[in-house]
């Protein structure tokens, strides 16, 4: 708990830094960009479409009533989101080395940064796929009202991860390197692309797909999206439990290794 509030402490005391670093991604993401914050909308609809075109014809899609360019634009929304926040949080401390340096500045500031940065574009995203679900006619409903519960359990587990990232890469720099080959078998144990349904006849590996968090957050989704249902109760403990418990040992980690990154960087 002490530690908690010293993050709240330090958020308030910190809170122009954390603007100004969240600006200066935000500046430097779309600088010399033609089309500039654009691309968060149209990047989305063309990853989904060719996806889409490719997918369609290689896995058994079984969801009667369910547009599939709609359930993969909803897996990609979540899983984009966790896999660039966590990506550029695993060298944000490394990277800002010089400031680190110089000043004293809580470090956990930098990930959380980029976790914040990224969470704006996931909400422009947000956008695009409202506008798939509307032109598939899947709708939208009072359900809807539900997902930020979703989104802020995603958020957790997401900055739990860049925790643990960032921490790791100080000491380890080849996990700039693992992690891509990690998140790339990550993306395909994660159903985006396909029916956790076309493993029927495998029960026992579709319960071992749904351990992973990121079914959990983007099952959550498809199931007030696309089906318009209210989550089950394990479903709502589910994604809650993942985000706090990476969480928790995220900020573990990084509490207790923080004092030695200025060894290493």
């Amino acid at each position: 708990m002490q530690f908690v509030r010293n993050i709240l402490y330090s958020l308030k005391k910190y809170g122009y830094l954390l603007n100004q670093l969240v600006s200066r991604d935000f500046k430097v993401k779309y600088k010399r960009s033609i089309l500039g914050v654009a691309w968060s909308l149209l990047y989305p609809l063309l990853t989904t479409g060719v996806m889409a075109l490719v997918f369609s014809n290689i896995f058994r899609f079984t969801q009667p009533g369910v547009s599939f360019m709609a359930y993969l634009m909803t897996g990609l929304t979540y899983f984009n989101y966790f896999s660039e926040a966590s990506n550029l949080s695993m060298s944000s401390v490394v990277a800002n080395f010089s400031l680190i340096n110089k000043v004293y500045i809580p470090k956990y500031i930098f990930p959380l940064s980029k976790c914040l940065f990224v969470g704006i574009n996931f909400l422009l995203t947000l956008i695009p796929l409202y506008a798939v679900l509307l032109l598939t006619g899947t709708g939208v409903n009072w359900h809807h009202l539900l997902l930020p519960y979703s989104f802020f359990c995603l958020f957790l587990f997401t900055l739990g991860m860049s925790f643990l990232l960032s921490t790791i890469a100080v000491f380890m720099r080849d996990m700039f390197y693992i992690y891509g080959i990690v998140l790339t078998l990550w993306t395909y144990l994660t159903p985006i692309m396909y029916d956790l349904q076309i493993l029927a006849d495998k029960p026992v590996f579709q319960q071992i797909l749904k351990i992973n968090p990121m079914y959990q957050f983007i099952n959550f989704g498809r199931m007030i999206m696309l089906y318009n249902l209210t989550p089950s109760r394990d479903s709502w403990i589910a994604c809650f439990v993942s985000g706090a418990v990476v969480l928790l040992l995220g900020v573990f980690v990084f509490r207790k290794n923080q004092d030695k990154f200025i060894y290493y960087i």
